[in-house]
């Protein structure tokens, strides 16, 4: 299974420069439809409901008090992800590139997982929370963007 690392250089490698917020929300869409997929992680690190949309710490610990990021500024290795892992992202790249990062976590605030792991930890908007969005609830929200029948 690829890192998050991995898939951030993955995108980097296609689609830099970029913004570090538009980064983490296209790894967030690329999690959510490999998810509803295939039916498996991208990657193992876990988003936390932050109060711009879905963030996963390692890679924004790796990119703190940086706004753009080129090729090669995450390390990781783009040739680690399989077929499938390459396809997913792929494809949300393909659907998604045009938006901006604002968009995006526009997108990341509507009814669902984030808005859901922000209720649970009681928190309003704007405030810090680390809350974790589950797997469970990211499955189901793609799966039904897509017409997956569980």
């Amino acid at each position: 299974m690829a890192t998050v690392m991995d898939v951030a250089a993955y995108i980097l490698a296609k689609e830099a420069p970029m913004s570090a917020m538009k980064l983490q929300k296209l790894c967030y869409f690329a999690y959510g439809y490999h998810l509803a997929w295939e039916d498996r992680q991208l990657f193992p690190e876990r988003f936390e409901a932050w109060a711009n949309g879905p963030v996963v710490y390692e890679l924004y610990d790796l990119h703190r008090g940086r706004f753009s990021l080129d090729r090669g500024d995450v390390v990781g290795d783009p040739t680690a992800l399989d077929d499938d892992e390459r396809e997913s992202v792929k494809v949300v790249l393909e659907n998604f590139r045009t938006y901006s990062a604002h968009e995006l976590s526009a997108m990341t605030h509507q009814p669902g997982p984030w808005l859901d792991a922000r209720t649970r930890a009681g928190v309003a908007d704007l405030q810090r929370s680390n809350e974790e969005l589950r797997d469970e609830e990211i499955a189901d929200f793609f799966g039904a963007l897509v017409g997956r029948e569980d």
